[in-house]
C-alpha cells in the first residue's frame, strides 16, 4: 500500500534536525548537550572555472576539501552551496536552515558588479559564483548571520556593501611587495609572504590575541573603494588591505590570506575559525 506524499513529508526529519549533535564545549569538545552544532554554508564554484581543467567533463560544482575541514575542525557543520544563480528561491531555502555563511577563495571577480570596465589583468571568472555569493551575503549581512570570507570572499563581502576591487594590484598599485605567491608561481600554499598590522580593538583582534600576524598570499587583487558598514582591519607593509570586518554587532570578517591551508595550531587559523563558529553558535540561539 502507497504512503501519502503528505505522510511522508511530516514524518520527515527537517534539514537542521539531520545536524542535531553536540556542539562546541560538551563532552565532545563544547558547552551543553542541548545546543546542535551550527550549520555553516560553504560555498562551491563552477568546474570549468578553474584553469587547466579539460573540456568534456560534467558541469559540476566543487570546492577544495580544506574548508570544510576548518569548519569541522572547530565544531561546524559544514554544507555545500550550489550555484542556482538561475533559482534563488532555492538559494533562499538552503539559507534559511544556516547559521552562518563561509565565502571561499577562488577566481576574480567580474568588475561589472562593481560597475568598471574590466582590466586585461582580470583573470577567469565565474558568473554564477558572483550572483549567488553576492546575494548570500547580502541576505546573511541584513540578517545579522554571521560571515567569513577568505581571500575571494573578503572581497565579495566588499562589494556586496556596494565596494570596488583594485583588478590587479601591481598593474594599478605598482606596489613592491607580492601577493600573488601562487602555487603555480612556484610557492607553496603555506609560504608565509609578509606580515599584516592588526587593527587594535578590531573584532579580527580580539578572535587572533595578536595586533600582528605572518600570512600566506594568493590574490592579485584587494580593497579599493570600502563598502558601506566596514571598517579596514589589517593592511600589508605596502599599505593593500588584508582584512576588512563589518562595523554592527554581528561578525561578518573578511581576510585576504588563507588560514584554512595551515595546521590547527596555526596563529592565523584555528582562532579565527573557533570565532566564526562561536558566532555562529551564538546566532542559532538567537533565532
Amino acid at each position: 500500500m502507497a504512503v501519502p506524499v503528505s505522510q511522508v513529508m511530516t514524518h520527515a526529519p527537517t534539514l537542521p534536525a539531520m545536524f542535531d549533535a553536540p556542539a562546541l564545549g560538551t563532552a565532545h569538545g563544547a558547552a551543553s548537550p542541548a545546543l546542535r552544532r551550527p550549520v555553516i554554508g560553504v560555498t562551491t564554484q563552477t568546474l570549468h572555472a578553474i584553469e587547466g581543467i579539460p573540456d568534456g567533463l560534467p558541469e559540476s560544482w566543487v570546492m577544495n576539501q580544506r574548508y570544510f575541514r576548518a569548519v569541522t575542525m572547530v565544531g561546524g557543520v559544514p554544507l555545500m552551496i550550489p550555484l542556482f544563480a538561475d533559482d534563488l528561491a532555492t538559494v533562499r531555502a538552503l539559507y534559511e536552515h544556516l547559521d552562518g555563511l563561509l565565502i571561499p577563495g577562488g577566481v576574480d571577480m567580474d568588475p561589472v558588479n562593481y560597475g568598471e570596465p574590466m582590466r586585461p589583468e582580470v583573470g577567469r571568472l565565474d558568473a554564477a559564483r558572483d550572483a549567488v555569493e553576492l546575494q548570500l551575503a547580502r541576505w546573511a549581512i541584513a540578517d545579522g548571520m554571521p560571515v567569513l570570507g577568505l581571500c575571494r570572499g573578503a572581497q565579495v563581502i566588499n562589494v556586496a556593501c556596494g565596494g570596488s576591487l583594485y583588478q590587479d594590484i601591481p598593474a594599478q598599485l605598482g606596489t613592491h611587495l607580492q601577493h600573488d605567491c601562487y602555487p603555480t608561481r612556484g610557492f607553496t600554499r603555506t609560504h608565509l609572504a609578509h606580515p599584516v598590522a592588526v587593527t587594535p580593538g578590531s573584532r579580527l583582534e580580539a578572535a587572533l590575541e595578536r595586533s600582528s600576524v605572518q600570512v600566506n598570499s594568493m590574490h592579485h587583487q584587494s580593497v579599493k573603494t570600502l563598502g558601506e558598514g566596514l571598517a579596514i582591519t589589517a593592511v600589508a607593509p605596502d599599505g593593500v588591505v588584508e582584512a576588512v570586518e563589518g562595523t554592527g554587532e554581528g561578525f561578518v570578517v573578511g581576510v585576504q590570506w588563507h588560514p584554512e591551508v595551515f595546521d590547527a595550531d596555526d596563529p592565523s587559523s584555528k582562532p579565527l575559525f573557533e570565532a566564526f563558529v562561536r558566532a555562529c553558535v551564538e546566532y542559532s540561539e538567537r533565532r
